[in-house]
């Protein structure tokens, strides 16, 4: 990230690639062992509900969180005003097609409690018997590829908007005598945050706190245009509307399950929300703006 935004570019660009080819291959893998057979192995669980279905569907729309870095880079793209729309499309669809083919791998080579254990080794063991212990190096290799490159695209896109709102003065800021320019700053201290996650919470916890965080500004987001923005940017009432009250309902599905599973998660997601809002007023209420001094 400290390098340019033409690398960060190339590299996201190459490692789409490269993360596209590997989980076809792997799903194609399990699906093609199994004789094109899209059935699953296990029973339907009795305890099924439609609050386990949308608490999984919250999970799922984190899933999709780095199409956010479509928009952010709006300002950058050549006819930004038809190409993000259809950058968003065809990134969705490649995903989603994707995801059901790894989704119907899975399913049709292990049962539930074996996904269970395997966790995130999931779809190298449903592709075991047509790959084999490769199927498992080729999927550690390609988790720390797929790892590597959404950090650093995931960072690129957090410090960006980070140094963005800093310089609309909307967040606080502080250099600490850091070298480099402020994009810079915000670089480090996203690292830190993200370094910090990593130690005290393991990977499904950060994931559950991403969804909460990411869930509620989406409402937030939607919230603002509709009250502020919707004639500006001529939005459709009922799209704003409808978007705010299925994040609703997919937020509180998700929190009665985690409130039942692990409830650290709720506990810890609804102080970070807290200690945001209240910071983020109590600076905004005391802080002058300075027009020299962006």
């Amino acid at each position: 990230n400290i390098l340019s935004n033409q690398f960060i570019q190339t590299f996201s660009f190459v490692m789409a690639f490269v993360k596209i080819a590997g989980l076809a291959i792997l799903a194609i893998g399990g699906l093609w062992v199994t004789g094109w057979s899209f059935e699953s192995v296990s029973v339907e669980p009795a305890n099924t509900g439609a609050a386990g279905f949308l608490g999984a569907v919250a999970l799922g729309i984190l899933g999709y969180k780095g199409f956010t870095t479509i928009t952010n880079s709006g300002g950058e793209l050549k006819d930004a005003k038809k190409n993000v729309g259809r950058a968003i499309i065809l990134s969705i669809s490649i995903c989603v097609l994707l995801y059901v083919f790894v989704a119907l791998a899975v399913g049709s080579n292990l049962s539930i409690e074996e996904i269970v254990i395997a966790k995130d080794y999931s779809l190298a063991e449903a592709s075991r018997p047509a790959f084999g212990q490769y199927g498992v190096w080729f999927t550690v290799g390609f988790a720390i590829i797929a790892t590597v490159s959404g950090v650093i695209a995931s960072v690129f896109a957090v410090s960006r908007m980070l140094a963005m709102l800093t310089s609309m003065q909307l967040v606080p800021h502080r250099h600490f005598n850091l070298p480099g320019d402020l994009q810079r700053h915000t670089l480090i201290y996203t690292v830190v945050i993200a370094m910090l996650l990593t130690i005290f919470f393991d990977l499904s916890r950060i994931a559950s706190i991403g969804a909460v965080f990411y869930i509620v500004m989406d409402i937030c987001i939607h919230w603002g245009v509709f009250k502020h923005l919707r004639e500006e940017v001529e939005a459709k009432i009922w799209v704003l509307i409808t978007a705010i009250v299925l994040d609703v309902v997919v937020l509180s599905a998700f929190l009665w399950v985690k409130a039942q599973s692990d409830i650290f998660v709720v506990w810890i997601s609804l102080i970070g929300l807290g200690l945001v809002f209240v910071a983020e007023k109590w600076f905004l209420k005391i802080h002058e703006y300075d027009e020299e001094n962006p």
